[in-house]
């Protein structure tokens, strides 16, 4: 991993050793004596090429020195550390093993040796890196700060080196001209479904302050190609800077990055739009194909700090993003927190993650998977190959997280990676990389992620609810139950044009499906979500019924024990809604009907259906229902949905068995 070294404080002390006297100098030469001094001032100036403290001057006027008196160590440090910050590493190294050769003892401590080797780690040169950072360490003055980091480097290194003699398949695909262009596109985000993905672009824009501006572009995939991406609405673009999204699982919610103009105010996030300081968060939200105004993400998760870089949950209740924070005697550097929604619509006091994913230097970058248990981030901090490498953590049973595990050589490399997306079925992964042969700048590519850096398969389940009489799409409440947890794990909203959702949920497990609206019987459904040769979704079509039709409403997650009338736990969930409904719509009467199939004995199989309907009914009065308001009726085998003779022509014992399945159920119906 590299170790930033904090560039000005390193700068200022070295200046100010050197200044305290000429009579400190190696060299008694006065005119490389004078031209280290100017170049020394060169920082307080401003180069009108860069806009940015003239180092570059400084190198020129520190190689001038050097060529007075080439043992002049002192000018090689200045230059290695001025080469060093405008990111010339090659040369940086250079100056500091000139000064170690000139004079291998003029640091008390020893730290030129660590600095050498953190540029050598960077540059990817593991060997002479650690042969450095082991005379560090030996030396007794070494500060006990740069001692740790000194530990990690050299560990980084063996962990690069062993990683380069196995390394990961991995052969990055560029995305295509429909996304990529000559100009930078970064920070990809993906529906679940893996059909609409929305991502990052820089473009020069004069109407903005800073002559460049970040804006979100969208593009469909057609025929396994991706279309040529479009810019999102101007309520969404601004002229200022959007950066660093995260769309929901269903493509309607989305959660982006904006930053205050420090050019003027310091307040102008966009039109419309307010903030809290440095960089926000702010939330918008899909109804059809027109999306609403952006506002501060609710609740108290911005501060005057910088948040950015958020990641969704699959369920939309749990949020990750990046905060820059100041430790305690430590520099400024940004950490993994998380946040959850609460039941008032607010998000919560962010917390920051574990320390085993935190680390003293950055973290950014952070995914949480569609499965809600896999995270993957980018972390300087971590044991790596050097620059910012990508890690993943899985989420364990008892909510701790595991220690990252780096996804290895050459996925991670010298240089930094970050900006990792994962697809729902943990098999492809999008990166954004300025590698050579892209359309310019950086690009977005994908590769086959390998099997043991995998999450957990997560398919989608997907539908439109409407009116079962007139088919005019609804906007229901639907829930989605673990049926072995008993926990919800959705609770959403279809859409309110379409009535469509789209929700992902992880493999083999069964759910338990509630709809309400309204004005409507609710629905109700069983299903397994398990992985076949080519599946990649459930359709799911909900046809809500009016309170005011006559027929029978399936109670579909009412569940006995095998011949017995003996209601199982997870029957609880759905049973509950039906108090909730009849408690909703207090002038309703309805008759709880027991259905069985036509096997075993017709009169056993009707006291058994009676017995059935009638632990429903005392269970939804024991909740409080007037019994005046409710009746039951065991019907045994006499109404069956699939007939013996329609069963009998099925082709395999499994659709046999399901049909006996289906006649039997648990109804109610209203009466008048």
């Amino acid at each position: 991993v590299i170790m930033r070294i904090v560039f000005a404080l390193l700068t200022l002390v070295f200046i100010s050793s050197c200044s305290t006297a000429q009579t400190g100098y190696s060299t008694s030469d006065k005119k490389a004596i004078k031209l280290f001094e100017e170049g020394q001032q060169a920082p307080n100036k401003i180069d009108p090429a860069t806009n940015r403290p003239d180092y570059r001057s400084g190198i020129e006027l520190m190689d001038k020195a050097i060529a007075k008196d080439p043992k002049f160590w002192e000018a090689h440090m200045l230059a290695g550390e001025f080469s060093e910050i405008i990111g010339d590493y090659a040369t940086a190294i250079g100056h500091y093993e000139a000064a170690l050769g000139i004079n291998p003892n003029h640091s008390p401590t020893g730290s030129t040796y660590f600095y050498l080797a953190n540029l050598q780690q960077a540059m990817g040169d593991y060997d002479n890196a650690i042969k450095n950072i082991d005379i560090y360490v030996r030396n007794r003055n070494a500060n006990p700060d740069l001692v740790r980091q000194a530990y990690t480097i050299r560990e980084s290194c063996t962990f690069a080196l062993e990683s380069i003699r196995n390394p990961q398949k991995f052969n990055p695909i560029n995305i295509g001209p429909g996304i990529n262009t000559k100009d930078p596109e970064y920070f990809p985000t993906i529906t679940v479904d893996g059909k609409m993905l929305l991502f990052t672009r820089r473009i020069d824009d004069d109407r903005s302050p800073y002559k460049q501006q970040e804006d979100f572009y969208v593009s469909l995939l057609e025929k396994n190609i991706w279309g040529k991406a479009v810019p999102m609405p101007i309520n969404i673009n601004s002229v200022m800077n959007e950066g660093a999204p995260t769309i929901s699982a269903d493509g309607r919610s989305l959660i982006f990055v904006a930053c205050a103009d420090d050019i003027t105010d310091n307040q102008n996030y966009g039109e419309g739009r307010t903030g809290k300081g440095s960089c926000d968060m702010f939330y918008t939200h899909r109804n059809g194909s027109r999306w609403l105004d952006p506002v501060n993400l609710p609740g108290s998760v911005n501060t005057g700090l910088w948040e950015s870089q958020p990641s969704l949950s699959a369920d939309g209740k749990t949020l990750y993003f990046i905060r820059r924070v100041s430790k305690r005697g430590e520099p400024v550097d940004s950490d993994i927190f998380v946040t959850r929604l609460l039941d008032n619509g607010q998000w919560s006091t962010a917390e920051r993650l574990p320390r085993n994913i935190n680390t003293y230097m950055e973290e950014e970058s952070v995914l949480i998977h569609p499965d809600g248990k896999t995270l993957y981030f980018a972390s300087r901090g971590h044991v790596g190959m050097g620059g910012s490498d990508i890690y993943m953590s899985k989420l364990n049973a008892d909510g701790t997280w595991s220690n990252p595990e780096n996804l290895g050589y050459p996925i991670n490399s010298k240089y930094d990676e970050n900006s990792l997306l994962v697809s729902a079925d943990g098999e492809i992964a999008f990166f954004a990389s300025d590698r050579e042969g892209g359309y310019g700048d950086l690009d977005i590519y994908y590769f086959e992620m390998p099997e043991e850096f995998r999450p957990t398969k997560t398919l989608y389940f997907d539908g439109i609810v409407f009116d079962a009489t007139d088919k005019k799409p609804i906007p229901g409440k639907f829930q989605l139950i673990d049926l072995k947890t008993g926990k919800e794990v959705i609770f959403s909203e279809a859409d309110k044009i379409t009535g469509e959702f789209l929700v992902s949920l992880p493999l083999n497990q069964e759910y338990a499906l509630n709809v309400t609206y309204p004005g409507y019987n609710f629905f109700s459904k069983n299903f397994n979500m398990t992985a076949k040769d080519g599946l990649e979704s459930i359709h799911m079509d909900v046809p809500m019924i009016p309170i005011t039709s006559e027929g029978p409403t399936l109670l579909a997650n009412v569940f006995f024990d095998l011949g017995k009338s003996t209601l199982r736990p997870e029957s609880n969930i759905e049973l509950n809604k039906l108090y909730e409904f009849m408690v909703k719509n207090p002038t309703l009467k309805i008759e709880i009907g027991g259905h069985t199939d036509t096997r075993g004995d017709d009169k056993a199989n009707l006291t058994l259906s009676n017995d059935r309907a009638k632990a429903v009914y005392d269970y939804v009065v024991a909740k409080g229902i007037d019994p005046k308001r409710m009746t039951f009726k065991g019907y045994g085998e006499t109404k069956t949905i699939v007939s013996d003779a329609e069963i009998a022509k099925l082709a395999s014992e499994e659709a046999k068995e399901a049909a006996h399945q289906s006649n039997r159920r648990t109804e109610y119906k209203i009466i008048k």
